[in-house]
């Protein structure tokens, strides 16, 4: 039976790692879990990980020859496995049912899939939860969010009243996502202490600072009628704009780091992404490629121009066309 998803952070402690694991549901908890679990192998002594990409063109051979390979460090190795379907096919199933019926000595087999529900249940998926784990990531029910709220904040080290964790479930709307992004926020803004419902109205009130991160966050994620409300906020309220264009063009150019970089994860780290924000360029990069970002660079960079007086131009009406041209990348931008 697979595991419930409140025992993952106790399974995590045990002194070695499972043969495999087949980690599954919501795409951010799915990553976080698996982030997890690598972080735990190198605790354990796994010096060696192999990623698999299980994409249509896929050899399952490849799955075979990896657990059978030789160790360069004679360590232990942990197998990567993406099922970006949550299909294995037949060739697949036969190939990950071999694996389970003689697992390798030093071999763990990590199994990810973002996109899982009973249809995808099989013969495979059952000998992966009879040898291993397999755990079912869901999102909170409505009555759940504000515990998994609660626990969430404590994660980052702070901790609210139930009455401002309530007031943040009720913003975020059930949004998984979204929820982990303000959680993320809150660990940058507040200084310490116990958030308590006016302390929680304060932190997410419409501040400049806030709504810059609301702006980009919704932006990155597609949400275009967000990003445009917050805009045209911060517009009537008087926000300069310069400061915005500031803080547009600098994640502009991170986003821009991540499409460069050959190995996404690497760099996430090294730009000290957490999950939420990993996820949310995760998702901005799978929309559009790199050349659009970098078309998105260079209109923001003559909308600076001409909020400094620069450029003629009206600043606010090009924002405007920015930003959804960020969150809607199908309407490319023109050349500026």
């Amino acid at each position: 039976m697979p595991m419930q998803a409140a025992q993952w952070s106790k399974a995590l402690l045990a002194d070695a790692l499972a043969p495999v694991y087949l980690l599954v549901g919501e795409e951010l908890l799915v990553l976080e879990a698996a982030d997890a679990i690598r972080r735990r192998a190198t605790t354990l002594g796994y010096a060696e990980r192999e990623v698999l990409e299980a994409g249509p063109q896929f050899d399952w051979d490849n799955l075979a020859r990896a657990a059978a390979g030789m160790s360069l460090f004679a360590s232990r190795r942990l197998l990567d496995l993406r099922l970006p379907g949550g299909r294995a096919g037949k060739d697949g199933g036969a190939a990950i049912q071999a694996f389970c019926a003689d697992p390798p000595p030093d071999v763990s087999l990590l199994i990810t899939a973002t996109e899982w529900s009973s249809k995808h249940e099989s013969a495979w998926s059952k000998s992966v939860d009879q040898l291993g784990v397999q755990v079912v990531f869901q999102a909170p029910r409505p009555n759940e969010w504000g515990r998994w709220i609660t626990a969430r904040l404590a994660s980052h080290g702070l901790s609210a009243s139930s009455e401002a964790a309530a007031l943040l479930a009720e913003r975020v709307e059930g949004n998984l996502l979204a929820a982990a992004q303000e959680v993320d926020k809150l660990a940058i803004l507040h200084q310490g202490g116990r958030i308590d419902r006016a302390e929680m109205e304060r932190l997410v009130a419409d501040s400049a600072r806030y709504d810059a991160f609301k702006l980009t966050d919704a932006a990155f994620a597609g949400d275009a009628a967000r990003a445009l409300k917050v805009l045209a906020g911060l517009h009537a309220e008087g926000e300069e704009l310069i400061g915005l264009m500031g803080w547009l063009v600098n994640q502009l150019q991170l986003v821009l780091r991540l499409a460069s970089a050959e190995d996404f994860a690497s760099q996430a780290r090294a730009e000290r992404l957490w999950p939420a924000r990993e996820q949310l360029f995760r998702q901005a990069l799978r929309r559009a490629p790199r050349q659009h970002w970098l078309g998105c660079l260079a209109r923001a960079g003559r909308i600076d121009r001409m909020a400094k007086g620069r450029e003629s131009g009206e600043p606010w009406r090009e924002a405007e066309r920015l930003i959804a041209a960020m969150a809607l990348p199908r309407g490319s931008l023109s050349a500026p």
